[in-house]
């Protein structure tokens, strides 16, 4: 009998490898980067796409706030072209960080996004700071 989850075949296994080896390039998640974030020296700038009120009523602490609709190349150039941006926003229901994930991608820069936003990090029991 077919149900809806196998209606659609799944994909020979060597072609699924190669798509999740692939997601692992482009999406890390909230405990990779909460524990990433306890290193001596973290090796990518955490940013929180969201707008400073947001930001500044919650946010993760070590992130800094460049709303993604500002992410130009004149205000990336502070940055290394070779420093890695981990970019999120709200959550799954916000695309905010997706937007800043393609800014980034054309300004050249290397960028993954943090899957589940502030809703997978206190999903997670991580706390969030206040203030700028």
């Amino acid at each position: 009998m077919t149900t809806h989850v196998t209606e659609v075949p799944a994909a020979p296994s060597a072609q699924a490898l190669a798509h999740f080896e692939a997601m692992l390039s482009f999406e890390t998640d909230c405990w990779d980067v909460h524990e990433s974030l306890h290193a001596a020296a973290p090796d990518f700038i955490l940013v929180d796409v969201r707008g400073p009120a947001s930001f500044a009523r919650g946010h993760i602490a070590g992130a800094i706030n460049i709303p993604h609709r500002t992410m130009t190349a004149e205000r990336m150039a502070e940055y290394a072209n070779h420093r890695l941006f981990v970019v999120y926003c709200a959550g799954p229901h916000c695309n905010g960080a997706n937007r800043a994930a393609i800014r980034l991608a054309r300004l050249g820069r290397p960028v993954k996004m943090m899957i589940g936003g502030i809703t997978g990090w206190q999903d997670e029991g991580f706390a969030l700071t206040t203030g700028d």
